[in-house]
């Protein structure tokens, strides 16, 4: 038996949970956070992303953030970098000793979501993602992200062939960590179940990644359909923060990730071990909520509030 924990969550509150965010935290805040979740026994987590700060300036503090945050034996940071500029920015922040150990690299599943998210073909994507991993030269484990993996608010329902070429594609490439991004948070188990089967028995050496989003409340089944299915892996960020942009006219309101705590709570009540201590997650989403000076959306945080004697 393996001595690890079955399952591992990567928090991606710092990135995901933050990139929508009106509000800009400091590097210094950021910073605390990141060792308060690294505290609870995380063994991935989402740092920072490296995107140009006139798009996304809530990242213009990259460099400081991982300059802030402590090497954590046994935790591997991810960053996102949606360019090969942004590959080199990791490269020297590594040179300095505080890189990330990951680095997410985004496709879309579909043309048209492509051309509106990115500006870009799909073809001048791939293109983009191969100038990454050459400038990467082996220096990161590299992850994929394929976006739309079910269904695309432009073209509809995205034929799961179309996944699997994309998985083949950037396992070609190098991606160890291949993440399917429900990014409207439309799938459902039994799609979920059925699309993982195929891309386990198409890429059995490839791991893959759990990224759903809450949009219509499914986001808890889905990961338990995944598990069910064989994955491990699964993208989760406290309070549910987070998701694609809901102010986006396909965003359909609230889009967040999937919740931390009541994922990890829901898994070790299925005796299903993660490797995290609960009453530190619980901490930590309650922080975030101070952070951001709002109640975020995790259920199992309110649990013993409002109790009379």
């Amino acid at each position: 038996m393996s001595d690890g924990p079955a399952v591992v969550l990567c928090e991606c509150f710092a990135r995901d949970g933050l990139q929508h965010e009106d509000a800009i935290l400091s590097a210094e805040a950021k910073a605390a956070m990141l060792d308060r979740i690294a505290d609870c026994g995380f063994r991935r987590i989402e740092i920072t992303s490296f995107a140009h700060p006139k798009y996304i300036p809530q990242f213009a503090d990259a460099d400081a953030v991982l300059a802030a945050v402590r090497p954590r034996p046994g935790v591997l940071f991810k960053a996102t970098c949606p360019n090969p500029a942004a590959v080199k920015r990791a490269q020297a922040a590594r040179a300095r000793g505080r890189g990330p150990e990951e680095i997410s690299m985004l496709v879309s599943a579909t043309e048209a979501h492509t051309q509106r998210n990115l500006r870009r073909t799909r073809a001048e994507q791939w293109a983009n993602v191969a100038d990454m991993v050459a400038a990467a030269g082996g220096d990161f484990t590299l992850v994929g992200t394929i976006s739309m993996a079910f269904d695309c608010p432009f073209e509809g329902a995205v034929p799961p062939e179309r996944v699997l070429e994309d998985a083949r594609r950037f396992a070609s490439l190098g991606a160890t960590r291949i993440a399917l991004g429900d990014t409207i948070g439309s799938a459902t188990p039994p799609r979920v179940r059925a699309l993982v089967a195929l891309l386990r028995e198409a890429l059995p050496e490839a791991t893959f990644i759990a990224h759903f989003h809450d949009s219509r409340g499914a986001g808890i089944a889905n990961c338990v359909a995944a598990l069910e299915a064989g994955i491990t892996h699964f993208d989760t960020a406290l309070g549910g923060t987070g998701g694609h942009p809901a102010k986006i006219a396909y965003g359909e309101g609230h889009t967040g990730n999937v919740c931390t705590e009541d994922l990890a709570m829901l898994f070790a009540a299925m005796g299903v071990e993660t490797g995290l201590d609960l009453g530190r997650l619980r901490d930590a989403g309650r922080a975030a909520e101070v952070l951001l000076g709002r109640q975020l959306y995790a259920r199992t945080a309110r649990i013993g509030e409002g109790q009379h004697v």
